[in-house]
């Protein structure tokens, strides 16, 4: 358990030279990536979305490619495309900016749905597949996405199965006025922390992280905890969409990670109470009436675990 802790240390402490704090928001990326999960980080514009998602890739010894989402962009440049050799007259693959193991999509609702859902494939099974042939994504494989949830013009909300894709979805927010005063210091010099960055994990540590959270134990009382969680999001009479099955086995998997980054090797309720909020919540919609009447999915969503019966044995 010492290992997988002192590695996302290493880790926290790289990224927050960069991110100032916010170290509950950095540990929520690290516990997605130990899950092998993709993140959406839905923001107003300068508070670090980019910055973040730069910082952690900075940070890992893995090959990293940003996509400026914009409305131009098409499908072939995501996943990549086939191009005739007229030397050889045999098609040559050209891949696409997504064939790498950390992938910055940003701003990705500025794109049209068409390219958006050329991310679905990639995003749930970690492959491509252009003309009939597929394409393994190196490993470890990760999607960082960012979107501006305030500005309407030239945008195009994400569908609900690719928010269901995401295995989290997290805001960083203003920080205090303490912290800004930290971050004008650090800014106030010709180099940029970012730019001082160097990687302190390599992709064998992340895959071995991965396999430590596969090795934390579900008792059943909790996964009937998780299961009646997500069955109460389905019955809700404020919801029109529940948490799916994809949304039940991220929160056993990002519990499990908490409980490793604890320094236990068994889940507690209070890990999948933790996490419910930044894997569940963005994966339920509202009816109508409920948006009228000014309610939130968070909102929603602690209503749904304050009425659902806690587990009181432990493993």
């Amino acid at each position: 358990m010492q290992q997988p802790r002192r590695i996302v240390r290493a880790l926290q402490q790289n990224i927050s030279k960069v991110i100032v704090g916010k170290e509950e928001i950095i540990q929520l990326a690290l516990i997605a990536m130990l899950c092998g999960g993709h993140v959406l980080i839905e923001d107003v514009p300068g508070v670090g979305k980019t910055m973040l998602c730069s910082a952690l890739a900075k940070s890992l010894a893995c090959s990293f490619k940003r996509i400026q989402f914009t409305p131009d962009v098409t499908p072939s440049d995501v996943t990549g495309f086939s191009i005739a050799n007229f030397k050889t007259g045999e098609l040559e693959f050209r891949p696409g900016a997504v064939m790498s193991q950390i992938v910055l999509a940003d701003e990705i609702n500025r794109t049209s749905p068409k390219t958006q859902s050329s991310l679905l494939e990639v995003m749930e099974e970690k492959q491509v597949t252009v003309d009939g042939t597929t394409y393994p994504m190196p490993q470890p494989f990760m999607v960082l996405a960012t979107q501006n949830p305030v500005e309407f013009v030239g945008t195009y909300p994400l569908p609900e199965a690719q928010m269901d894709r995401f295995f989290m979805r997290i805001s960083i927010g203003y920080p205090s006025v303490e912290d800004e005063m930290d971050i004008l210091e650090r800014y106030a010099s010709p180099v940029t922390p970012l730019s001082t960055l160097e990687p302190v994990c390599r992709a064998e540590d992340v895959l071995a992280l991965q396999d430590a959270v596969l090795q934390v134990y579900c008792s059943k009382e909790v996964r009937s905890y998780i299961a009646n969680i997500c069955a109460a999001t389905r019955k809700h009479s404020a919801l029109q969409l529940g948490a799916s099955t994809r949304a039940a086995i991220a929160l056993v998997r990002a519990s499990q990670a908490c409980a490793l980054l604890d320094g236990r090797d068994f889940i507690l309720p209070e890990d999948v109470q933790s996490m419910a909020q930044p894997v569940v919540a963005h994966r339920i919609l509202l009816s109508p009436e409920s948006r009228m009447k000014g309610l939130t999915t968070s909102r929603v969503l602690r209503s749904v675990l304050e009425g659902v019966s806690v587990p009181v044995k432990l493993p």
